[in-house]
């Protein structure tokens, strides 16, 4: 018994202090690199401005659904040394940013649009050569980086971004959403190839309940064209001030107060069924467009559904801890508790590891439930988020036959690796339809999002607790009554093509089938969406001819641009295919707009740091509201990796020799 206790310190002592010097050269040596954010510390030199970004100002202007909003975010050099700043920021997955200017005291620079090699270039050589430049470059579908090179002490720089997006309706609901911050990225460990596009993934957080000083104002300017019936916004106290009936302007009411850290989310209903309905057409120097909206026809209850089985996938890992995971918790209590009598499911959990309630589904009966349930109560967060390895080995599991499977991933989606992730949807898009519940303040949208796109199904954003039995309420009630099966569309005497979505899935939600596309000669002929409500035929017809081409729709062009851009990638999946890129390069130049492949630099052609000495920073991001420390490391703030891991093993051998004790207790006991 001396023995085993003597050889376990001694494993403990020399577990923590084994040189980091050993554990530094393996890494070294590995192929995989592991890529995470940390800490931003005040560094030791006042003499370097390490927080630049001064201010955001966002202007939304929304004309009936389709939204042009314009940011500006204002760096500043309060330092004595030439600074370059690099930041993080996020946008929606549907927007498409097609303008860009730079503005140093009274000159003002228009950007322009390159391949991202030649405008990464363009950069580095104005960079070098001392001259004030930046840089917009798309990582995500909704994440960007602004690089800003030579800012000099007393700088004040501004840049303005432009973007288009169209607002859709759900239910009756239109909602505006304007993501704020970039939540921290689980990555794992990534070849040594990816580091340079990954390397967003590496920038600096503010500690948990810190935010900066900057200012973040936010202004959106409301013409519905009709008169509006309800406007609410449920993220940040807003003041609503109506100029007339179909008019509103929303702005913070409390300025002071820092909005950038959760997305800003407005809703507005507006009178009239069929305000959304009907064809716009833009005709362009080289080419046309259309944007069809059909609103669907009501819900039906069907009268007979084959039993369901559900696979859960909850994510429980660190970024989950607190907030988020009580609200999934609360989400999953609801979903698991109300399955109906002949339903099966199953549970996965996952953070770094993976664990699953059963080998295969099981009965949805009180004592599984109430197992499930114990099982999730018992979750606290903590570790990273291996969410492709939860949905292969989800998918794995044996189907139960004569059911429709039906997939759910709850997470707040902070991983880097949604390709993987949207692959694996895809590839089993024949056995599952896949739906998706983003939790917290800041969730991932171009994950939950692509995966209810790609997937087929629907995607549910959970941003407060209170909401999670509303959800899960509105979750069953999608899913038990689609509204509209076995969609087609056609074309009689309307030239269209390249028309996006290729394929339009079932539609669970009331919402309306928009068609993005292009088209030649005379505004003529019809377009017809037929499918099935229920038992019953559905067909809705519209005369092209009622509608004319409109200078005001030219945002068509870029709605269409960037839905295509997502078709082609599946948001991210598949991007390195040469064909693709070489397309979204070409709509990229030819529509003026950021994508993966397309980049905005803009460079004033003096030289104002001669010398060509500067101090690069990244400027920190607050953790989005309700996002602990744990998402990116925990409480060992300023830890090195391999300090933490050490410390872990440490507890980890501890551990072993109490339950060794524990045992040889019992066995006395015994």
């Amino acid at each position: 018994m001396k023995k085993k206790k003597y050889l376990c310190c001694i494993l403990i002592i020399c577990i923590l202090f084994m040189p980091f010097s050993s554990v530094q050269a393996r890494t070294e040596e590995d192929k995989d690199i592991t890529l995470s954010p940390y800490f931003f510390i005040e560094g030791a030199n006042p003499e370097v401005d390490h927080l630049p970004l001064k201010g955001t100002e966002v202007t939304t202007n929304i004309n009936g659904s389709i939204a042009e909003t314009y940011v500006t975010q204002t760096y500043a050099n309060e330092g004595e040394h030439p600074i370059n700043a690099s930041y993080v920021f996020p946008a929606s997955t549907k927007v498409s940013v097609h303008g860009m200017k730079m503005k140093i005291g009274n000159q003002v620079v228009t950007a322009r649009i390159q391949e991202k090699e030649e405008a990464k270039q363009t950069y580095e050589a104005a960079k070098s050569e001392g001259k004030s430049a930046s840089l917009l470059e798309e990582k995500r579908s909704n994440v960007f980086t602004m690089d800003v090179a030579n800012i000099m002490p007393g700088d004040t720089i501004c840049i303005e971004l432009h973007y288009t997006e169209l607002i859709e309706s759900t239910e009756g609901v239109y909602q505006f959403v304007f993501p704020t911050v970039v939540g921290p990225r689980y990555a794992g460990e990534v070849e040594e190839e990816d580091m340079e596009d990954g390397d967003w993934v590496q920038s600096p957080y503010f500690e948990e309940g810190v935010t900066p000083d900057s200012k973040y104002e936010i202004t959106v300017n409301l013409s519905a064209g009709v008169p509006i019936t309800e406007l609410t916004c449920g993220t940040h106290e807003v003041t609503v001030e109506y100029t007339e009936a179909s008019q509103a302007k929303v702005t913070l009411s409390n300025p002071e107060e820092y909005a950038g850290n959760r997305d800003f989310i407005l809703d507005y209903q507006m009178r009239g069924e069929d305000v959304s309905s009907g064809l716009m057409l833009y005709k362009g120097e080289e080419e046309n467009y259309f944007l069809l909206t059909m609103q669907p026809p009501k819900r039906y209850k069907a009268d007979e559904l084959l039993p369901r089985e559900y696979i859960f996938v909850l994510d429980v890992s660190g970024s989950m801890s607190g907030y988020p995971l009580d609200t999934a918790k609360e989400l999953m209590e609801e979903m698991v508790g109300n399955l109906r009598e002949g339903d099966c499911f199953n549970l996965f959990l996952f953070s770094d590891i993976v664990s699953e309630m059963s080998l295969e589904s099981v009965a949805a009966t009180k004592e599984n439930m109430d197992c499930a349930k114990t099982l999730i109560a018992m979750q606290e967060g903590g570790g990273g988020s291996e969410l492709a390895k939860a949905l292969e080995r989800a998918i794995a599991t044996k189907k139960q036959p004569d059911m429709t499977r039906n997939v759910v991933v709850i997470t707040d989606g902070y991983i880097y690796d949604e390709e993987n992730v949207l692959g694996i949807v895809r590839e089993h898009l024949g056995d599952s339809n896949f739906f998706s519940f983003g939790i917290g303040s800041s969730v991932n949208r171009s994950l939950m999002e692509g995966i209810a796109d790609v997937g087929m199904g629907e995607a549910f954003i959970v941003t407060e607790e209170a909401m999670a039995r509303e959800m899960a309420e509105r979750f069953r009630t999608y899913i038990e009554a689609p509204i509209l099966t076995d969609i087609q569309v056609a074309f009689d005497g309307f030239d269209a093509y390249e028309v996006e979505p290729s394929k339009i899935p079932t539609l669970f939600a009331q919402k309306p089938v928009l068609l993005y596309g292009k088209w030649r000669g005379e505004v003529a002929g019809s377009i017809r969406i037929t499918g099935k409500t229920g038992k019953e035929d559905y067909t809705q017809e519209i005369q092209v001819s009622d509608s004319e081409p409109l200078e005001e729709h030219a945002a068509i062009g870029y709605l269409w641009a960037r839905k295509r851009i997502n078709t082609l990638t599946a948001y991210g999946y598949a991007k390195d295919d040469e064909k693709t890129k070489e397309e979204i390069t070409a709509i990229g130049l030819a529509h003026h707009m950021v994508t993966p492949y397309t980049s905005f630099v803009a460079v004033l052609e003096t030289i104002r740091n001669p010398e060509g000495e500067s101090t690069d920073v990244d400027q920190p991001s607050p953790l989005p509201q309700g996002v602990s420390n744990l998402s990116i490391g925990g409480y060992l703030t300023g830890a090195e990796p391999e300090d933490i891991l050490l410390i872990a093993m440490a507890f980890l051998v501890v551990g072993v020799c109490i339950a060794s004790k524990r045992r040889r207790k019992k066995d006395e006991c015994i």
